[in-house]
């Protein structure tokens, strides 16, 4: 068998670091125990009172059979922005702690630190986004997405699950404290509420209609909705994964920028 021994001329590299950095996150994850459940049920909840105590009461305008069909999508990208926006408490929360200068002593870097954060942002986010997606089918969701469908569907929501992390990060190191991050994650369970996610963007008031339209969550939640419905998307998605992509680059270059300004 090969030495897999780490020797002294032989240090961990950077993905070493970033995979041992996941691996702490998520057991992190594991033990904060109020905070995992709150991800994982509070976007379960939301969609059962949209569906249940105001579906009756939505008109749509669409040729959805029912409200559900309308609503999950909505509910799978507030799943991933709630359960993103958590990211910056826990990144908060390293830089007050203190261990982040127990890090630098080892060599491990800042980027390294961040991208165990994302990483575990995302595989939590995933198993929410199952939970949520099951419950939906429960409750009547039917998709009826060909395989194709499913694959960019995911890639749309995994994409926006990592450009949200990152964001949650530069938050995470731009504020002073873990109570001022948390308010972060109200703002990114907010922004949902202003689009497509619940109801058409005709029936809101025309003020708003030119934010609802361009903001970056609409067309991921358009995209979401059409490829698993099976309806026309037209270039819905591209814009989507063009918001993603961008989002994410500008995010992981303050990420790297606000890193060196609080560790100086």
């Amino acid at each position: 068998m090969p030495d897999t021994a780490i020797r002294p001329g032989n240090p961990p590299g950077p993905l070493t670091h970033a995979a041992v950095m996941t691996g702490r996150s998520l057991r992190i994850s594991r033990r904060n125990t109020d905070a995992l459940i709150m991800s994982l049920v509070m976007p379960i909840m939301l969609m059962l009172i949209f569906v249940y105590f105001f579906g009756g009461a939505i008109e749509t305008g669409t040729a959805y059979d029912s409200y559900v069909m309308y609503v999950v999508p909505g509910v799978l990208l507030l799943c991933a922005g709630f359960g993103a926006a958590t990211t910056a408490t826990a990144v908060s929360e390293d830089m007050k702690g203190g261990i982040i200068d127990r890090f630098r002593s080892l060599d491990v870097g800042g980027t390294p630190v961040l991208a165990g954060h994302v990483a575990a942002s995302t595989v939590r986010n995933l198993v929410a986004t199952a939970l949520v997606l099951g419950a939906a089918l429960l409750i009547g969701f039917r998709p009826v997405a060909s395989w194709s469908g499913w694959l960019l569907a995911a890639a749309v929501l995994v994409a926006y699950i990592v450009a949200l992390s990152w964001l949650s990060a530069a938050i995470g190191l731009l504020a002073r404290s873990p109570e001022a991050a948390s308010g972060f994650t109200f703002f990114m369970s907010f922004l949902p509420y202003p689009s497509s996610a619940f109801v058409p963007i005709d029936s809101m008031p025309g003020w708003l209609h030119g934010f609802a339209e361009h903001q970056p969550i609409t067309p991921a939640i358009e995209s979401l909705r059409g490829l698993l419905l099976n309806q026309p998307v037209g270039n819905s998605p591209w814009i989507a994964l063009a918001w993603a992509g961008g989002m994410a680059a500008v995010a992981i270059g303050a990420s790297g920028a606000l890193f060196r300004v609080r560790t100086r």
